[in-house]
């Protein structure tokens, strides 16, 4: 799908959360919020050191602020409860392509996941291209078909 500029009525919609007939569009733009959720949780859980360790000292106001440490890696905001609610919902839209359809998936799937940081896909169309060995365009006309699916079966529920 190229990218627009221009949010289009369907993402306007699904943004302030009003009802919007299912199409492609809609889909494809769920499932990529649901990715950008879903890269955007933190990827460790609780965990049992914080009540086994003490606080370190800040030694100076720049380690204060985290400015000391040249390697920092920018982190997504956590998603709120409302995305992870929508993402959970969306993913769950994937099975939904027939079990012996499972290419169709792993490209839906694979294509969804948008970094939260660069807000680009983490598989572009010629990467999946090169890790299934099929031509670029064959897996746009899949992902086309995946989302087809996913379409009608909602339609039709």
């Amino acid at each position: 799908m190229p990218a627009t500029s221009q949010p289009t009525r369907a993402i306007k919609s699904a943004r302030q959360g009003e009802q919007h007939p299912v199409d492609a569009e809609f889909v494809v733009y769920r499932l990529e919020e649901a990715g950008r959720a879903l890269l955007s949780l933190p990827n460790k859980g609780p965990t049992t050191k914080l009540r086994t360790s003490r606080h370190d000292v800040v030694q100076s106001a720049i380690e204060a602020y985290g400015w000391d440490s040249v390697d920092a890696r920018l982190r997504p905001s956590a998603p709120t409860s409302a995305q992870i609610t929508r993402m959970d919902e969306a993913l769950d839209w994937i099975p939904r392509i027939p079990l012996d359809r499972y290419v169709l998936r792993r490209i839906v799937g694979a294509r969804s996941l948008i970094s939260p940081v660069t807000d680009r896909h983490l598989f572009p169309w010629r990467r999946l291209a090169t890790l299934l060995g099929a031509d670029h365009k064959a897996i746009q006309r899949w992902h086309a078909q995946g989302i087809d699916i996913i379409v009608k079966t909602m339609l039709s529920a």
